[in-house]
């Protein structure tokens, strides 16, 4: 089957497959906040076990999804996209049928390897399959829709089905939509390949996943055994010791998986770093406010999931509005406007109580909506404006490993803070989390400052001559040797 055969009618159908794929991987990082304290009281798992029970997934996804893009450009991206639907779907089989919270996590790890085989190669299918670029910019519109309406839908079907079926039914949910995916994807889905392929880098993919692995086991563990614990300056250790090496051994590299040479543009790091801040604190609010409105507020399952509803759909409302005002004025404002409403939701949720009125909560969890929903297209362009043909599949992938980072993170030191008053509720509850609010307040400032930073013409100037190390590749696809990077 040629991509370029396909009828108008099956390249919507090829565009509707990949949107489930990334609709099911974006939806159980949210989907599982709502049942969290279900599985506790059901597993009796520790706070530590609960934050594991989430980033155990998204951990995966950071490390991995580059490797899963390479190798999808290598063997075939229908191919890589089938085995990672059924990785994900056996996966969500395991986590429903798990008996134990240590089993949860074992098969949260493999619904995550599935995971990182779905994301990126759906998007590269879309843009195969999608040749004339008005079309294919209104699929890519589309696609990232996706990824909003599956925050919106993560709450309130999470809420849901724990409420009538339990929490392993947010993993059930998983099983039969995959399943059909995976028929369709073999009948309507062509083959394709990249024209020049990156070579396989197992050195820097073992490092990379041995400092992000270090990193949050190290800020999760803290929770529970402090610091000072031999066991998490050990992981520290690890993780400072990666850093030299990643940077030693990458550079070095043909074709590495951390290409630092993008680096040198401050757009592009500042991206990241955006991307990092931005989702950390987003996924620290998501993962206290659920716990915060059945522990405290004690609302049900379903009642949590509806209270969110307004922060899914401004996500979904504000993210095409966003895409275009990035088009017509830049990244900055949109930039501006999300670190202020990230500052501001971590102020404001400093005032919030126990007593304080549902209607004054849900217009504080606005704030972070608007967070989110103006913060991805900017960020996106910011990454890839200037690139190189060559360079933009890399730059994407390692920008949505920022993102996946920072929602790693972000419940790793949300845990961490509020880890001893989890199941207290009340004051207990409430004065923990204002540690998750000063964070979320530092991490907006964070942003603003980057987002001045990344958007002056000083800035495009490192962008463009950082593009232009890679002009030689677009020339000659060929893959040489360099030397190293100076």
């Amino acid at each position: 089957m040629n991509p370029h055969e396909l009828s108008r009618g099956q390249r919507r159908l090829v565009l509707a497959i990949c949107c489930a794929s990334v609709i099911v991987v974006v939806m159980d990082i949210s989907i599982v906040n709502v049942a969290l304290p279900a599985i506790r009281a059901d597993l009796n798992a520790s706070v530590s076990g609960l934050q594991w029970t989430v980033d155990a997934y998204t951990l995966v996804l950071a490390g991995f999804l580059v490797l899963a893009g390479s190798t999808a450009d290598r063997v075939g991206r229908r191919s890589t996209f089938q085995v990672g639907l059924a990785v994900f779907g056996i996966g969500s089989l395991l986590c429903a049928l798990a008996p134990g919270i240590d089993w949860l996590i074992a098969a949260r790890v493999l619904q995550g390897i599935g995971g990182t085989m779905l994301n990126p190669v759906a998007m590269a299918i879309v843009v195969t399959v999608f040749t004339d670029p008005v079309e294919r910019a209104k699929a890519i519109g589309v696609f990232g829709s996706a990824s909003g309406l599956s925050l919106a839908l993560g709450p309130i079907v999470g809420g849901a089905l724990v409420d009538c079926f339990g929490w392993a039914a947010v993993f059930w949910v998983n099983v039969p939509i995959v399943a059909v995916a995976i028929v369709l994807t073999a009948l309507f889905v062509p083959e394709s390949r990249a024209p020049r392929t990156r070579r396989f880098d197992p050195v820097g993919q073992a490092l990379m996943v041995l400092l992000l692995g270090s990193v949050v086991g190290a800020t999760i563990e803290s929770g529970r055994l402090g610091w000072s614990s031999p066991v998490v300056l050990g992981l520290c250790a690890v993780a400072v010791l990666s850093v030299p090496g990643i940077l030693g051994y990458e550079s070095r590299r043909a074709d590495p998986l951390l290409e630092l040479r993008l680096f040198r543009s401050v757009p592009f790091g500042s991206a990241i770093l955006m991307a990092l801040f931005a989702l950390c604190g987003f996924s620290a609010f998501l993962f206290v406010t659920t716990q915060y409105l059945q522990d405290v507020r004690h609302m049900s399952a379903l009642a949590a999931g509806l209270s969110l509803i307004p922060v899914g759909g401004l996500v979904v409302v504000l993210s095409p509005c966003t895409g275009r005002l990035v088009a017509a004025r830049g990244p900055r404002l949109p930039l501006l406007i999300s670190g202020s409403a990230l500052v501001l939701g971590g102020l404001a949720s400093l005032r919030l109580g126990p007593a304080t009125p549902v209607p004054v909560v849900l217009a504080v969890h606005l704030l972070f909506g608007v967070c989110l929903g103006t913060v991805n297209p900017p960020v996106t362009n910011t990454a890839v404006s200037g690139m190189p043909r060559s360079m933009a599949g890399v730059a994407t992938s390692l920008l949505s490993a920022g993102r996946q980072t920072g929602t790693t993170l972000g419940v790793g030191l949300s845990g961490a803070i509020v880890g001893p008053a989890v199941g207290r509720g009340g004051t207990a509850f409430t004065g923990a989390e204002r540690g998750v609010w000063i964070l979320v307040l530092g991490l907006g400032v964070g942003l603003l400052v980057l987002c001045l930073l990344s958007t002056g013409r000083r800035a495009g100037g490192t962008a463009a001559r950082a593009a232009a190390l890679f002009a030689e590749v677009d020339r000659d696809p060929a893959p040489r040797t360099p030397g190293p990077v100076k």
